[in-house]
């Protein structure tokens, strides 16, 4: 079936390419999903590069209960308030009411730090540095495989600390070590990182720090955010230590999660009309080899040249589609539909040659390759790739960043082409609930560090005192 294309149907192109590709499909519960080998394959690479690096900050992983007593919740009155329409609650199990009300956790802050309690007692216990990789429930009205689903999987980063400042540094050094690290450097999203507003910040949070991406259809899609909680959760939940002053005190916090979104991200991200495009990195198959030919005596030549490619290029993740009653075409488009960096075609000519010929799929260039060295010029190949599909993502982000020269101008750029608007913004909350009315753009991020504004509000022209970037997003 023919992918509609991005032009005319982006959600259309996406629902489609989900499912050809094989990454997931709906499942039984309303907005659930199960996610194939396909698209696990390529989840489990983004879970390694972020766990290698939460890892290497000197975080450990554990795990908590998916079941939290609603109790807990109740004790954080911003964050169950925020989590409110999203929770789902047991009332009943084992055939009878339950005397308590438990949550299905949609999120772990009021668990974890219901622990910390009995954990801390001291200035020398601290930091707790601690993360969990788990799913979690959250009631989605939209849902949208990867991108909104009703359970879904990520991991959730939950510290301690002792001062403000620690917290902070915390925070912000997941987000640009880890976050921006893994997201830019593996899975080829550039994406911009700054603060969120006071209405965007997650429910309980003092400062919430973002990273937000670009899509194909010049839509921004939140990719990960990392919190400063302060003492908002040790409050609640008594999470107390004895200082080096001998005072008591309350600890300092911090929580930060990725999840399978950022599946959705890279497809919406490097996707053409042809279907993914999947940087080396993540590719679970990073080369696939098509050999083809009619005849035994033919088939003996060339999957014996096969064998020998599969050899050399030991280390890289390779399939051979020798798969029969397929026609070489048919194959050819399964593989681009699945994104796969490099194809390899075999035939008896190449072999004669003492060649293969090489497709990339990120550009569509094909060159025949002699089969010696060919381990070298995949591997440089593959790097290539890598970078140009990042490169390209970051030169269409940056074509669709604007900066309006007053409201009409905005109201314009935002419905068409869309993307990032950059405006002066006077910090009213009035004036982002008229933008989302309007436009039904919000605030995705405002500098990291603040900036002069530079100008005006673009809404109401009073003085601007943040810089603010908007966008339409998922």
């Amino acid at each position: 079936m023919a992918l509609p294309t991005q032009s005319e149907d982006f959600p259309g192109w996406y629902q489609e390419v989900v499912k050809q590709a094989g990454l997931a499909e709906p499942s039984l519960a309303r907005g659930t999903m199960v996610i194939k080998p396909y698209g696990f394959a390529i989840w489990e690479r983004i879970q390694k590069a972020f766990d290698d690096r939460i890892k290497a900050t000197g975080h450990e992983n554990l795990y908590f209960p998916l079941f939290i007593p609603y109790k807990l919740l109740e004790r954080e009155a911003d964050h169950i308030e925020g989590f409110a329409p999203e929770v789902a609650v047991v009332t009943h199990a084992g055939g009878e009411k339950l005397e308590e009300p438990l949550v299905v956790r949609p999120t772990s802050e009021t668990i974890i730090w219901a622990t910390y309690a009995k954990w801390l007692q001291s200035y020398r216990d601290l930091p707790l540095l601690y993360n969990q990789w788990c799913n979690v429930v959250r009631w989605e009205k939209r849902p949208r495989l990867f991108l909104r689903t009703t359970e879904f999987l990520w991991q959730e980063g939950h510290t301690a600390h002792e001062t403000a400042d620690e917290a902070i540094a915390e925070a912000r050094r997941i987000l640009l070590d880890v976050y921006r690290d893994a997201a830019d450097s593996v899975c080829g999203l550039p994406v911009q990182v700054g603060r969120k507003s006071e209405s965007e910040r997650f429910a309980g949070a003092v400062e919430t720090y973002c990273m937000e991406g670009l899509m194909r259809d010049r839509k921004a899609l939140q990719a990960g955010t990392s919190h400063y909680l302060g003492q908002n959760f040790s409050k609640a939940y008594g999470v107390k230590f004895l200082g080096r002053d001998n005072t008591e005190q309350f600890a300092e916090a911090t929580s930060w999660g990725v999840s399978t979104r950022l599946v959705g991200g890279v497809i919406m991200t490097h996707g053409d009309d042809r279907g993914l495009r999947l940087p080396p990195l993540l590719a679970p198959i990073q080369v696939v080899i098509v050999p083809i030919f009619k005849s035994d005596d033919e088939r003996t030549a060339v999957m014996d040249a096969t064998h020998r490619l599969v050899k050399t290029l030991e280390g890289v993740r390779v399939k051979v589609d020798d798969r029969e009653g397929y026609r070489p075409g048919y194959k050819y488009n399964e593989w681009e539909l699945k994104g796969v960096p490099i194809r390899l075609e075999v035939g008896p000519k190449d072999v004669a040659a003492g060649q293969v010929m090489l497709a990339r799929r990120d550009n569509g260039n094909k060159m025949p390759t002699l089969e010696a060295g060919i381990a070298d010029v995949v591997r440089t190949t593959l790097d290539e790739i890598q970078t140009n599909l990042h490169d390209q993502a970051a030169t269409f982000r940056d074509e669709h960043t604007f900066q309006p020269g007053d409201y009409d101008e905005f109201k314009k750029l935002i419905e068409d082409p869309g993307g990032f608007l950059e405006t002066a913004w006077c910090v009213d909350r009035a004036c982002e609930e008229t933008v989302k009315a309007d436009t039904k753009a919000t605030i995705r991020y405002l500098p990291l560090d603040p900036v002069e504004a530079g100008g005006n509000c673009i809404v109401c022209g009073k003085p601007g005192k943040e810089r603010a970037v908007w966008a339409v997003a998922y």
